[in-house]
C-alpha cells in the first residue's frame, strides 16, 4: 500500500475511474430503463399482464439496489476492484439464462435475482470509489459518471428494439449478456485508494461492515426518509415510460424516441447541475430539495400529455414533457450522491452509497408493480405517473429538514474546513443585507 495523500487527488487517476464509472452506470441503469421496450413482447409471449411483466424490471431494480449495501460492505473488506468484476459475471449469466427463459419465473430468477444482485455489486463500489478521488470537483465528476445512464439510453433504446425487431426477445437478451460481461473491464479499472480519513482497520461484524451506524445521524436519517419515498416514483419511467408512449397512439420507434429524448435531457442536466453544485453558490441539500421537487412535478407532466392518435405522429406533447423530465431527473441524479460526503464523512461514503441504493429500493420495488396494477386497473398510466410524482414531491419535503436546505439570514462566520471524517458541506455563500440608513452600514450576514 502506497503512503496516504493528504486527500483526495482531485483528478488523475480519478478521471479514469470516472470513465469506468460512466460505463457502469450505462450498462446498469442505463440498460433497466431501456428495458421496458421488451415488456409487450414478454407480456405477449407469456400472456401475462402487464403488472406481472413489470416484475421482471422491479425484482431487477429492487435486488440491485436492496443488495448494495453487501456490494459496498464486500468492497470494504476486498476492494472495489474483484467484488466489480464478479458482479459484471454475475449480471452477464444473469440475461443469459434469461434468453432460454420458458416462464416468467425463469425471467425472475435470471433478470431479477441473477442479474440484479451482479448490479448491486457493481455501482455501489464504483461510484463510492469515484467519490473518494474527488473533493473540490466531486458532484462534477458524479455527474459525469451518471452520464452513462443517459449516454447508454441514447444508443439502447433504439438499438434494443432493432434487436427485437430482427432477433426476437430471446435473442435480444443474449446479445446483452454479451454487452454486459465488459463491467469485468470497469471493475479492473478502479485502483484503490487510501485516505486520512479511512479507518486503520477494516470493520468487523456484518452491521459495522454494512454501515448501519450511520442511520444514528439526524442528518443521514432525514435524508434516508426522503430518499425512500422519492425511490417510489423516481424509476416508474425507466420500466414505464415506452409502455406509456405506447398507449399513448406512438409507434415502437416513436416510444424509443420518447426515452431517448429524455435520455439526453438526463445526461446533460447531470454534467451541468454537477458544475453548479461544485461552485459552492447553492448549499447542495437545497439544491436537492428543489431538483426533487421539479422532478416530481415533470412526472406529473408525462402523466397529463393527451393521445396522440396516430403511429404515425411524433407525440410533440409527450416528448415536451420526457425532455421537462429528463433534465429535472438528471439534475437530482448527481446532488444525491454529491452531498453524501458532507453527511457522513468521506470514511465512510461507500458503505452511504450502498446505503442509499438500499434506501430507494424500498420504492422501486412498489412502484413499477403499482404502476402496472394501476394501468390494468385504468386502461392507461396516466393514474400511475400522478401517484409516483406524489411520491416524489412528498420525499422533497422531507429534504427541507437537511442542514442548509432552508434560507436563513444569521451572522456570517468564517467557512471552517471540518476534519475529512466529520463531512465536508460546501461553506454557505456570503450575501449582504444593505441597511436604511446607507451603503455603507452594511449587515454581515449569510443567507
Amino acid at each position: 500500500m502506497t503512503p496516504k495523500p493528504a486527500g483526495p487527488p482531485d483528478g488523475g487517476w480519478g478521471w479514469v475511474v470516472a470513465a469506468a464509472a460512466f460505463a457502469v452506470n450505462g450498462l446498469s441503469y442505463g440498460l433497466l430503463r431501456s428495458l421496458g421496450l421488451a415488456l409487450p413482447d414478454l407480456a405477449e409471449h407469456f400472456d401475462r399482464s402487464a403488472q406481472d411483466t413489470a416484475w421482471v424490471s422491479a425484482l431487477a431494480l429492487a435486488v440491485q439496489q436492496a443488495a448494495s449495501p453487501v456490494g459496498s460492505a464486500l468492497s470494504t473488506r476486498w476492494g472495489a476492484r474483484p467484488v466489480v468484476m464478479v458482479g459484471g459475471v454475475l449480471t452477464s449469466l444473469g440475461f443469459v439464462f434469461s434468453a432460454f427463459a420458458r416462464s416468467l419465473l425463469h425471467l425472475y430468477i435470471g433478470l431479477g435475482l441473477l442479474a440484479g444482485s451482479g448490479w448491486a455489486l457493481v455501482f455501489a463500489p464504483a461510484l463510492g470509489t469515484l467519490s473518494r478521488y474527488f473533493s473540490r470537483r466531486r458532484v462534477l465528476a458524479v455527474g459525469l459518471a451518471l452520464t452513462g445512464n443517459g449516454a447508454s439510453s441514447l444508443l439502447l433504446a433504439p438499438g434494443l428494439q432493432l434487436l427485437l425487431d430482427t432477433f426476437g426477445w430471446r435473442g435480444a437478451l443474449l446479445l446483452l449478456g454479451a454487452i454486459t460481461l465488459h463491467l469485468t473491464a470497469c471493475g479492473a479499472l478502479l485502483r484503490p485508494l487510501a485516505l486520512p480519513g479511512d479507518p486503520s482497520v477494516p470493520p468487523r461484524g456484518p452491521l459495522a461492515a454494512l454501515g448501519l451506524g450511520l442511520f444514528t445521524r439526524r442528518a443521514f436519517s432525514v435524508f434516508a426518509l426522503g430518499t425512500a419515498l422519492i425511490g417510489g416514483g423516481y424509476f416508474v419511467p425507466y420500466v414505464h415510460l415506452a409502455p406509456h408512449a405506447l398507449d399513448r397512439g406512438l409507434g415502437g420507434y416513436g416510444a424509443a424516441l420518447v426515452v431517448a429524448v429524455a435520455a439526453v435531457g438526463d445526461a446533460g442536466a447531470r454534467l451541468v447541475c454537477g458544475w453548479l453544485a461544485d461552485q459552492g453558490w447553492v448549499p447542495l441539500p437545497r439544491l436537492l430539495a428543489v431538483f426533487g421537487a421539479l422532478t416530481g412535478l415533470g412526472l406529473l407532466a408525462v402523466g397529463l400529455v393527451p393521445v396522440t392518435g396516430s403511429e404515425e405522429g411524433w407525440g410533440a406533447p409527450l416528448l415536451a414533457a420526457a425532455v421537462a423530465y429528463g433534465l429535472s431527473a438528471g439534475s437530482y441524479a448527481p446532488l444525491v450522491f454529491g452531498v453524501l460526503p458532507g453527511l457522513v464523512g468521506i470514511g465512510g461514503v461507500v458503505q452511504a452509497t450502498g446505503l442509499v441504493m438500499m434506501l430507494m429500493s424500498l420504492g422501486g420495488l412498489l412502484g413499477p408493480p403499482l404502476s402496472g396494477f394501476l394501468r390494468d386497473e385504468t386502461g392507461d398510466f396516466t393514474a400511475s405517473f400522478l401517484v409516483c410524482s406524489s411520491f416524489i414531491l412528498s420525499g422533497s419535503f422531507i429534504y427541507m429538514g437537511l442542514p442548509r436546505a432552508l434560507p436563513t439570514c444569521r451572522p456570517a462566520l468564517p467557512p471552517a474546513t471540518p476534519p475529512p471524517e466529520r463531512g465536508e458541506l460546501l461553506p454557505v455563500p456570503q450575501a449582504a443585507l444593505l441597511s436604511p440608513e446607507g451603503p455603507h452600514s452594511t449587515l454581515d450576514t449569510a443567507c
